[in-house]
């Protein structure tokens, strides 16, 4: 029996043999565990006007359904109405991983085939019309709405459609109370989203031609994702693999550079130009972060002019032939930006590397071109830190507050990250749901500009039905699907930013009208992201305070 408060989930079914209910976003179900689902209200807060919200129902039978078809009506508040073009619903695909080491918190190292129990998970945000369920299983169900930036607020009703080949329809209502305030587009959200993007890995998975028309036209839904995410950077490579491989579908250099017969150099940017003009048509044009000067196998690449062969110089940072190699590159690369009109927001970034190797990499650009900016994801290292226009630290390290406060005055970039050495909070596909939007909220916890992880896209041989890998627990190197599939775990973080955002634009009213009282309240759920909340209670306790300070 519902109680008065679950009113809303009541189900319209012409077909007793099926059933349809709303859980939550957080939920996560076997796909045999049709007894354990927990029937909750959807859209439990206010929405902003341009924000995206989200719910999750579950779908089960005890006969095999065929064909079935989902479709969200028109919400309308009385005289007012939201169409149904502004709301998707989408089928949850699983897909298989594995459990987490339960032995150790870092999650790094390679990882033998069965060493570890596996499991299939719903995760994926499938585009399929119709979809076949079979007797006995859960068939979760994923629904969106944008709201128009224009929309009237007030309570609107709708509902949620299931129809198919053998049963007539099943339906259940939704309320969705939209707020009087505006959340501003994607594009103009101050959080900094930094997921590296894996071109190679589209090219690869649907066998085209690399930087082909027909590959960009791939590329163009899964970054159309990342954009209406709000991410700032672009992932560009300027050396042939600068993570030495460690990704099924290795990175190539997107800059051709050649060693002419005579000893000078020379470099083509046909390749760079035209993925940073993709990511520009996208919506991604904020900033270029181009890896790397110290790769992993401190091997360089270039083409011999008199045999065209590619080659690999081996070289030390501090070097002379290091030295030789950039220097020259270092120049003409300013040059052709500066050209583009993109040098202020091209960083020379690098990933993981020591203070010595940054310090060497460092007094080259500085000493050929010192406007050039440089950033880094790793350690914090002190003696560094001022020539980092970029930084970002791993999760469990924490910045000085006068650092953050001068990089912060300063104009920089300022950020955290998450990969395998964190077996919480984290976005491995086993990882609870509600980790990814509370990743989101640690930034401002924390006083950081926003969040980098290193794998947006390194899909594996086949993600959409196997999402292990041989290095890392499954999902550590991709957040989205392939042709424009997104996940959980992605639809999580927006959620997570959106509220983010919604929280600065109210902390600043806060401040700007004396409301103590509010600027409080927010300061003591802000304080709840930290490391001993999330392992005494989970994610989700603190994401829900969070949210209802902010529907206060």
């Amino acid at each position: 029996m519902l109680s008065a408060a679950a009113a809303i989930i009541a189900v319209s079914c012409t077909d007793a043999h099926v059933s349809l209910v709303w859980g939550d976003t957080s939920d996560r179900y076997p796909q045999d565990a049709v007894d354990e689902i927990v029937e909750k209200t959807p859209f439990a807060y206010p929405v902003w006007k341009g924000e995206k919200a989200c719910a999750q129902a579950f779908l089960t039978a005890d006969a095999d359904l065929e064909g079935i078809g989902i479709r969200v009506t028109d919400m309308r508040c009385g005289s007012h109405r939201i169409s149904a073009e502004a709301a998707q619903a989408s089928f949850v695909g699983y897909v298989m991983a594995d459990v987490l080491d339960p032995e150790n918190y870092a999650q790094c190292g390679f990882r033998e085939p069965g060493q570890y129990d596996s499991l299939m998970v719903a995760d994926i945000i499938d585009i399929a019309e119709t979809k076949d369920v079979p007797a006995g299983s859960v068939q979760p169900i994923w629904v969106s709405v944008r709201v128009p930036a224009d929309a009237v607020p007030g309570k609107y009703s709708g509902r949620m459609i299931v129809s198919g080949k053998n049963f007539a329809r099943c339906s259940v209502p939704f309320e969705l109370e939209v707020a009087d305030r505006v959340l501003p587009e994607p594009s103009d959200w101050k959080f900094h989203l930094d997921l590296w993007q894996n071109p190679y890995s589209v090219a690869r998975y649907h066998n085209v031609e690399l930087w082909s028309e027909e590959h960009f036209d791939l590329m163009r839904p899964v970054m159309k994702i990342l954009a209406d995410a709000g991410q700032k950077s672009v992932t560009a490579t300027i050396l042939d693999r600068p993570w030495n491989g460690q990704t099924y579908d290795p990175f190539g250099t997107m800059v051709t550079k050649t060693r002419n017969a005579d000893g000078s150099w020379s470099y083509d940017y046909t390749v760079f130009d035209r993925w940073v003009e993709f990511m520009e048509e996208v919506g991604i044009d904020r900033q270029i972060n181009c890896y790397s000067m110290i790769p992993w196998a401190l091997k360089f690449d270039y083409i011999d002019g008199a045999t065209g062969r590619t080659e690999y110089l081996e070289a030390a940072p501090g070097s002379a032939a290091y030295r030789t190699y950039w220097s020259q590159f270092i120049s003409d690369f300013a040059r052709h930006l500066r050209d583009r009109g993109w040098f202020d927001k091209t960083m020379i970034a690098m990933d993981e590397r020591p203070a010595e190797a940054m310090r060497a990499a460092l007094d080259v650009i500085q000493a050929v071109e010192p406007d050039f900016k440089v950033s880094l994801a790793g350690n914090y290292h002190e003696e560094i830190e001022k020539d980092l226009y970029d930084l970002c630290i791993a999760f469990r390290q924490s910045y000085p507050e006068d650092v953050l406060e001068r990089r912060r005055r300063d104009g920089m970039v300022t950020t955290l990250y998450t990969c395998c050495a964190e077996a919480y909070p984290n976005m491995f596909i086993v990882s609870p749901p509600d980790e990814a939007a509370w990743l989101m909220w640690r930034v401002p916890a924390t006083g950081c500009d926003g969040y980098l992880r290193w794998a947006y896209n390194s899909w594996t041989e086949n993600p959409l039905e196997d999402g292990r890998f041989r290095q890392w627990p499954a999902g550590d190197c991709f957040m989205v699907y392939p042709e424009g599939r997104s996940s959980i775990r992605m639809e999580k973080l927006i959620e997570g930013i959106q509220d983010c955002e919604k929280a600065g634009i109210l902390s600043e009213e806060w401040k700007a009208s004396g409301n103590t009282e509010k600027l409080s309240a927010l300061d003591s759920v802000l304080a709840l992201f930290n490391f001993e909340t999330l392992t005494a209670e989970g994610a989700s306790s603190a994401v829900r305070s969070a949210k209802a300070v902010l529907a206060e």
